[in-house]
């Protein structure tokens, strides 16, 4: 239930006069375009809002913003749609997939979006370059998300968290005000949005560092399903032993008979070894190759490769899907974790689980940071996602599922990180420490007094 906001009426208080002061398409639940205009990557609920404005600048974000403190609305906000899905009928939902402007400047290796550019909208213009930022798993993800939440890499074991290399943050707060927020100013906005991402503006752009680096040495094995114990432990004592220009994850894979897959893997159970590498390629192979006597292999895709096609290396869905998450972090993965994993989660188990995947911390990812920011899970030394599709026959046991996995590692769990957990607004606060997570409650009040962007539910999403 939605907790009326009352203010001051400031512009935009009817509808007819937010409508001639954005540029983008102004819609509500009558209008044609209305569920596209808020269907995401994540299909996994139909969305629904009272208002959506299709945002072309942050002048219509202030502009959507100022409607509903006018009009007792909150306000939510959804870029490319991969986390959950926003609904209700009291909600001002700001779209900002048109706001995709990119800047890169070569010289000084730094890049400005849009809050709707996707990595691989920003690759094709830095790769030119022999540059890259700090790019996620997926090239559909996108970049502004991606780094309020911390901002966790292939690269990240080299590099460190994307959010830490993060210059500055245009942002339209809960007055309808367009600013722009620093470290060098010491910015409570600067150090909260960096890490807590929800509930204290609407992010309209954001510009980062670049680093040269053309090409990675990456790719996977796809082992034998039969064989997910025997990898699993395999790769829990090779993993550690990497230097931090390496980076690796494994992951349980069920795959769908899909006609895209590559014809060994349609339809199979598979253990997945990622790997990506920064440094020279044939170190980079040696050091992956005492995993190769791990199991039955049944397909390898590993080369150099454009760092702009990092996507080979996890091989993501590519296009929209249903899906349901839950993660955490694990301050060890020792032998008998690997056992309660395979127990919960191992082919043995007839599950929705499309993917279980562990992925070594460590590296850049444990030092500390180069700017105060808010980003939680950095002691972490291991991460863990499950991901379910609420469909098909063994839909409705996603959730159970998930929280197999969880249970099943809790002994050895330590937080979770943020764009990972997949968990609601009042579970997502257990993520930082008190003190943290009292500093980000008193940022909120401070910025936002009567609740316009509050997150109070899993449905908002500020």
């Amino acid at each position: 239930m939605n907790t009326p906001i009352t203010s001051e009426p400031i512009d935009f208080a009817d509808i007819d006069t937010l409508a001639t002061t954005v540029a983008g398409p102004l819609l509500t639940p009558a209008d044609e375009g209305y569920t596209a205009e808020l269907t995401g990557f994540n299909l996994v609920a139909t969305p629904a809002a009272q208002v959506v404005v299709g945002a072309t600048t942050a002048e219509d974000v202030a502009a959507a913003v100022r409607y509903a403190r006018s009009n007792g609305l909150r306000v939510g906000v959804r870029a490319t749609g991969h986390g959950a899905p926003i609904e209700g009928r009291g909600t001002v939902v700001v779209t900002t997939s048109r706001m995709t402007e990119i800047v890169v400047d070569p010289v000084a290796k730094t890049a400005r979006v849009g809050a709707g550019v996707r990595w691989r909208d920003l690759a094709a213009v830095t790769a030119p370059h022999g540059l890259t930022g700090i790019v996620g798993s997926s090239s559909s993800v996108g970049v502004v998300g991606y780094h309020l939440g911390g901002g966790l890499s292939p690269l990240g074991r080299r590099f460190g968290w994307a959010a830490d290399h993060v210059r500055s943050i245009e942002l339209v707060t809960a007055d309808g005000i367009i600013r722009t927020v620093d470290p060098s100013a010491g910015s409570d906005l600067y150090w909260a949005i960096l890490g807590g991402r929800d509930g204290f503006g609407i992010v309209t752009a954001i510009e980062f560092e670049l680093f040269e680096l053309p090409t990675v040495y990456g790719g996977g094995i796809f082992f034998a399903g039969s064989a997910a114990a025997d990898v699993l432990h395999a790769w829990r004592e090779w993993a550690p032993t990497l230097p931090d220009e390496a980076g690796t994850s494994v992951a349980i894979l069920r795959l769908p008979p899909d006609p895209n897959l590559p014809a060994p893997l349609q339809g199979q159970l598979a253990v997945h070894v990622r790997y990506t590498h920064t440094g020279d390629p044939a170190t980079a192979a040696a050091l992956l190759a005492p995993m190769r006597s791990a199991g039955p292999i049944l397909l390898e895709n590993i080369d150099v490769l454009p760092t702009a096609a990092l996507d080979a290396v996890h091989m993501d869905p590519p296009g929209p899907m249903p899906s349901a998450e839950r993660g955490s972090l694990l301050s060890e993965f020792p032998a008998s974790a690997v056992d309660a994993l395979l127990e919960a989660a191992g082919p043995q188990v007839a599950s929705p689980l499309a993917i279980v995947e562990v992925r070594l911390m460590g590296g850049a990812l444990q030092r500390p940071q180069r700017v105060p920011n808010a980003v939680a899970g950095r002691y972490g030394a291991f991460n863990v996602i499950a991901i379910g599709v609420p469909a098909g026959p063994l839909g409705a046991q996603v959730g159970a599922h998930l929280s197999a996995v969880t249970a099943a590692l809790a002994p050895w769990s330590c937080g979770a990180l943020l764009n990972f957990c997949g968990l609601g607004a009042a579970e997502r606060a257990g993520l930082w420490t008190p003190e943290q997570q009292m500093r980000l409650e008193t940022i909120r009040r401070r910025h936002d007094p009567t609740g316009v962007l509050r997150v109070d539910d899993p449905s908002f999403v500020g």
